[in-house]
């Protein structure tokens, strides 16, 4: 092989590697932007329960799921009082029952299990969970592996979010919620 051939096939796999890596970038971006900027989304409907994940300093979720349950949606709300140090348990007008916990593990699996298993001892067939937006398809993923109540998922938009810190955490959690902890 001559000199000027081996330059035009280290060219050539230069240009190869140069576009799949392009095409990957590409991937991945769009597959970021539909997981956790821009996750599939249910409009909120009647149901038994609404179910507001925690961990956000100003209650976002809660304030959001306690306005959906007077609005008529449900008559019950869960709201996790995860972060540290826990957040107040809010209070919702007359008929609606708040109840607050604190999930164990603390995160959004731990507040997906009770949920779960609070369908179960309630006989609920359906949920609204109130998640932040980069949280709504693993939360969808991990209630689905605990039950089979019907969920829809009407996730908020958490204000002053740190997109690149937001999209490496989603990747890792979503990436432990394929591989490590695969279970309910």
């Amino acid at each position: 092989m001559t000199t000027a051939t081996r330059h035009d096939t280290l060219r050539w796999l230069a240009a190869w590697a140069v576009a799949l890596a392009m095409v990957a970038g590409v991937v991945f971006v769009a597959a970021s932007a539909r997981l956790f900027l821009w996750p599939p989304t249910d409009a909120p409907a009647r149901v038994d329960a609404i179910v507001a994940t925690g961990g956000d300093p100003g209650q976002l979720r809660a304030k959001e799921a306690i306005t959906l349950a007077e609005s008529g949606y449900a008559r019950v709300v869960l709201v996790s009082l995860g972060g540290y140090p826990p957040a107040p348990c809010p209070t919702a007008r007359s008929g609606i029952e708040v109840v607050c916990y604190r999930a164990n593990p603390l995160n959004t699996r731990g507040e997906m299990e009770f949920a779960a298993d609070q369908a179960r001892r309630h006989h609920w067939t359906s949920l609204i969970v109130v998640p932040q937006r980069d949280q709504a398809t693993r939360a969808r993923l991990l209630f689905r592996r605990c039950s089979d109540v019907h969920l829809l998922v009407v996730p908020v938009s958490a204000h002053g979010t740190h997109l690149l810190f937001d999209l490496a955490y989603g990747w890792a959690s979503l990436a432990k919620a394929f591989v490590v902890q695969t279970g309910c």
